[in-house]
Parts: C-alpha cells; structure tokens; sequence
C-alpha cells in the first residue's frame, strides 16, 4: 500500500495521531525534500528511511516504487508540506498505481474535498469545489451553467439517496465525461469507482459519505469550433466581447487569420 501522507503546512503539532503512526510504520518514507521532512521527521522520533521523490524524477522511478509496493513493501509519500498531488509530486506515482491495478490511500487530511480528488485520479493541477446540488431544478441549472464551461476538475458534495439523480442530472448537463465517486473516506471500506457520466455502474454501494469528482470541460473554444462562423462569432458577442475581440476569439478558435473570419461574416 503507498499512503499519501499530509503533514502540517506551519505548526508542527498539525498531524494526525494515524499520520503519525503510518510514517513509523512505513519501510521508507518518499519526501520532496528529504532535508526539509527531517525536522518533522525528528520532532516525532520517526527514524524510518527516507528517499528523495521529487517532481522532476517522478516519472523516473513511479515504475520501481510501483515493483516495490507488489512485492509488499509499505510506502509513504510526503511533501514538503499539505497534501501531495496538490501542487506538489505524486500525480504520475498515482497514475502508475491505478495502471497497475495497485492500492493507495490519503492519511491524515481533515477536507473530504481534497482527499476525494487525490484518490480520484483526475487532474489536481486546477480543480474547483461546487459542494452539494440545490435541490431545486432551477436553482441546480444556475449553478451548473456556472461551472459546465470551467476546464478544472470539478468536486461535488453528494448524498447516497441523491447520487443516482445526480450522476443523470450532471450526464445531462456536462456530457459524457470522466467522474469518480469516493466514498468512505479513510475508513474501512473506502472506495474510488471511476466511470464515464451518466453511466454509474451496476452494484456500486451506495452507502456513507461521498464526494463526486468530475472532469473539467473539453476547451470551450475546440467545442465552439464545430458551429458556423456566425453563429460561433455570435456566441462570443452575446458573451460580451465587442466586435474586435469576438473577431480574435474566432480566429483563433479555428486556427485561421482575422481577416479570413472578417471576410466570412461580411458576406453573409
């Protein structure tokens, strides 16, 4: 198992006792910065063997870290401070566990949100958090006209009753894209099920808490360039844009100079 360790991001004192403990345990720790990790490290008389993880070697070694989590050895990954994935190493380690078929799990974070996407999978680099769907249907398409467009990640709040309604609803809206439901998070029957909207798959267990990590949007200006000129030129007037400035967008949308959209608009 590789444990994704958060450790504090000031004080000293802000871990938890099961973090702690996992670190001890563990056969070697993975740190960012072996240097910076010794103070907390020694602070909690934590004498296990460190090795150096750091982003620029990662898709280096994520293959003999995954050869020594099969032949049952017990990792922990750390960064220099807060959670790893999250603008920090461990992205590529994850991607090579989960090809592998291979467990991981998140320790000692105290945000659902943010273990949610680290077990995940899908893309911490830019991620934004919707929480729970109002109930009403009118209500629920104004936040979700917010956010359809928005490439981040996206994080919900879901309710076990709910969470069927929800993965049709959110299929409807955002199309087919990829999503994760978490559930359990750092209990005994914690559970990541990775799917395509709205097609939640048979006998998944829907039962304890859960969050729903969804893909971010394709890019609003491919998805654009499949309608006409004009009615892609139009789409960026009603956005705002004044004439000059829809004219760019379009250009560039479609790979092609100003003029050559400016010449298509006139002679319609």
């Amino acid at each position: 198992m590789l444990y994704i360790v958060v450790t504090p991001i000031g004080n000293l004192g802000d871990i938890t006792y099961r973090a702690v403990e996992v670190l001890k345990k563990a056969d070697v720790i993975l740190c960012e910065d072996t240097r910076h990790s010794a103070v907390l490290l020694a602070h909690y008389g934590i004498t296990t063997p460190t090795r150096s993880y750091e982003k620029w070697s990662e898709a280096r070694v994520a293959d003999r870290i995954a050869d020594e989590l099969s032949d049952g050895k017990e990792i922990a990954l750390i960064s220099d401070a807060g959670t790893p994935l999250v603008s920090d190493p461990g992205k590529v380690l994850t991607d090579k566990l989960r090809e592998r078929g291979l467990p991981y799990t998140v320790v000692g974070s105290g945000c659902a949100a943010i273990s949610a996407l680290v077990l995940s999978g899908m893309d911490s680099g830019s991620f934004c958090f919707v929480g729970f769907l109002p109930e009403k249907n009118a209500d629920r398409a104004r936040v979700i006209e917010k956010f359809a467009d928005l490439q981040s990640t996206l994080i919900f709040y879901v309710a076990p009753h709910d969470i069927e309604d929800t993965v049709k609803y959110l299929g409807e809206k955002l199309g087919a894209r990829k999503a994760c439901l978490v559930r359990e998070i750092s209990k005994m029957y914690e559970e990541s099920v990775r799917f395509t909207l709205p097609d939640l798959p048979e006998g998944v267990t829907l039962k304890g808490e859960m969050v729903l990590v969804v893909d971010g949007a394709e890019n609003v200006g491919s998805r654009l360039a499949a309608l006409g000129v004009e009615e892609h030129y139009a789409k960026y007037i009603a956005d705002g844009l004044c004439e000059k400035d829809a004219l760019k967008a379009v250009a560039r949308d479609r790979g092609v100079s100003k003029s050559e959209i400016y010449a298509q608009i006139k002679r319609k």
